[in-house]
């Protein structure tokens, strides 16, 4: 059952996390991207604090939450105007997964360092011909004796020049049917084989983009995640936060705009009163936040339902949320940037920047008009097209 009013414990989160958001908030986040540089500051504090790891196992060094505890962290930092976008990679779906799916060597190698943020992972799905279309991975993963040859190409991972490892979504062959299969596997970066190229972004972020090369990468047998059949429940483990995480980046995203023009409209005087005295201005802005904290709702939803083990259901309800933040966090930069008129496009504001940072919330990890496939599919029961 998903709980409407949050926990004195959330409520405490939420303010605590706040707190550490604002001591660092957006100044910092631009002076990394300008300095072409990972926020690691920030995200040692916060691995110091306790927070990166609040979803995992309290006997692995997390907090022992859930991913409801984990999206109240990043929306609270996107609010502050500092997001980490790792967040949503390193603790939430490649945590989540060696934590639910992973051996006990695994466990203990990864989980205590994911959580205390002084190792990180990345996730590679994404393959230049595949798109959203995750049956259509191309990279393979063959047995050679005891060990595994993995080869492929991976494009849009982010944080990888920050990793340790990055959790590879490749395909084995299935000996009974000769079909391949989804399976995880952890892939060091300093691996022989393994490349990695920047891919020049017009999107400025502290986190950069890499594509990546692997060429017969050769992994012992226990780089393998979980049972080598169970790998399809094993990814959609990963992708449910990766979308509730997404909307909680979004939220935190468009709360911060919105705030940023409320304060202008509060103080800017033209007419003799504020301009957010007059309807045109007020009502938009009011309506901004209406969507934000609808799709918060709909987030906490699929939060709820995922840590108390219903997949499905938290599938249905991870894909709203990320369609629902994403379109509010896309109309609230609009807004904002739109009620602060000609200062909205300056560095002082910091909003511009935004407008492009909105709409990865649309696009990323699946586009919208996937999401209304699924829920036009699965929900509804209308056919497929495809």
């Amino acid at each position: 059952m998903t709980t409407l009013i949050e926990t004195a414990e959330h409520k405490a989160l939420r303010d605590a996390v706040a707190a550490l958001g604002r001591r660092y908030g957006r100044d910092y986040v631009a002076r990394t991207v300008a300095e072409g540089r990972p926020p690691t500051e920030l995200w040692a504090e916060a691995g110091k604090l306790g927070y990166l790891g609040v979803n995992l196992p309290e006997e692995r060094g997390g907090g022992g939450g859930g991913i409801t505890e984990l999206s109240i962290v990043l929306e609270e930092l996107g609010a502050a105007g500092s997001p980490l976008l790792m967040l949503i990679v390193s603790p939430a779906i490649c945590g989540t997964v060696i934590a639910r799916f992973g051996t006990e060597d695994q466990k203990r190698t990864w989980l205590p360092g994911l959580a205390d943020g002084s190792r990180l992972m990345a996730f590679g799905i994404t393959e230049p011909d595949a798109g959203s279309n995750s049956h259509r991975i191309t990279t393979t993963a063959r047995k050679d004796g005891a060990d595994w040859l993995l080869s492929g190409r991976k494009v849009f991972i982010s944080g990888v020049d920050m990793a340790d490892a990055v959790l590879i979504v490749g395909r084995t062959e299935d000996a009974r049917t000769g079909r391949l299969k989804p399976c995880l596997f952890i892939v060091p970066t300093d691996a022989p084989g393994f490349q990695k190229r920047a891919i020049d972004m017009e999107l400025k972020a502290a986190e950069r983009q890499f594509e990546l090369v692997l060429d017969d990468v050769r992994l012992p047998a226990e780089a393998l995640v979980g049972d080598e059949d169970a790998g399809l429940l094993q990814l959609f483990a990963g992708l449910n936060p990766e979308r509730i995480m997404t909307a909680a980046f979004a939220i935190g995203m468009g709360r911060y705009a919105l705030a940023k023009a409320i304060e202008y409209a509060r103080d800017r005087t033209v007419w003799k009163t504020p301009i957010g005295a007059h309807q045109a201005i007020a009502h938009p802005l009011a309506q901004a936040h209406i969507d934000l904290e609808l799709s918060r709702l709909m987030m906490q939803k699929a939060a709820h339902l995922y840590d108390a083990g219903d997949d499905i259901g938290a599938g249905e309800a991870a894909n709203m949320a990320k369609y629902a933040a994403g379109e509010a966090c896309v109309k609230a930069v609009d807004q904002a940037v739109h009620t602060l008129g000609g200062n909205g496009l300056t560095r002082e504001f910091g909003l511009a920047s935004l407008i492009t940072a909105a709409r990865v919330s649309r696009i990323a990890p699946v586009s919208r008009e996937m999401i209304l496939n699924y829920v036009s599919h699965q929900t509804l029961g209308l056919p497929k097209s495809y």
